[in-house]
């Protein structure tokens, strides 16, 4: 896109991918670099962070409550077992008038499986709308397959019911909510 003064350059075209990208009112998401930049913490006025990472070291800035939940973004780590608690926390967050950032190290993967996992429980969406509003939000998310299986379970054990399959294609094994973009991909 071009201006009086050249083409504005690629990070403001696309600050959900390179700033915070807003989900709810008071849930944001982002990489780490983004979570590390005092401008776009106070510009949005976060007042809890959360690390969804090892290899993140946060900058701590004052009144700002930080949480570490340390995970990698490997399809065996156990993600699962921080979906209700880290959803508690956002919510308790929200009701007290603040505002969290979950982030990972791109936002892709490990911060947007937590986000979705708070919209099931919290604004009780199926994983697949809670994954197409988290999209919406910011394109870059896709959450790694163990990741999937987990919120697959996860929106089992919320509603008894699923509505994402992990089904076979020609690059393996994937949620069923990809099958047209590889149908694409394949295509091209």
């Amino acid at each position: 896109m071009n201006t009086p003064f050249g083409p504005l350059p690629f990070l403001l075209r696309h600050p959900s991918i390179y700033g915070l990208s807003r989900i709810t009112d008071s849930l944001f998401i982002s990489n780490g670099e983004a979570a590390n930049n005092k401008f776009f913490l106070y510009a949005n006025q976060i007042t809890t962070v959360i690390n969804v990472s090892v290899e993140v070291i946060n900058t701590y800035f004052p009144d700002i409550y930080y949480i570490h939940v340390p995970i990698t973004d490997c399809p065996a780590s156990c993600l699962y077992d921080f979906f209700d608690p880290v959803a508690d926390k956002i919510h308790a967050v929200e009701a007290n008038q603040g505002r969290t950032l979950v982030h990972c190290a791109a936002g892709i993967s490990r911060s947007a499986a937590l986000c979705i996992a708070y919209l099931m429980k919290y604004h009780s969406l199926s994983l697949a709308n809670a994954h197409a509003w988290v999209k919406s939000c910011r394109p870059i998310i896709r959450p790694n397959n163990g990741f999937w299986r987990q919120l697959i379970q996860y929106e089992h054990k919320l509603f008894g019911k699923t509505s994402v399959q992990m089904v076979q294609s020609p690059l393996g094994v994937i949620p069923d909510l990809y099958e047209n973009e590889l149908r694409l991909m394949i295509a091209l």
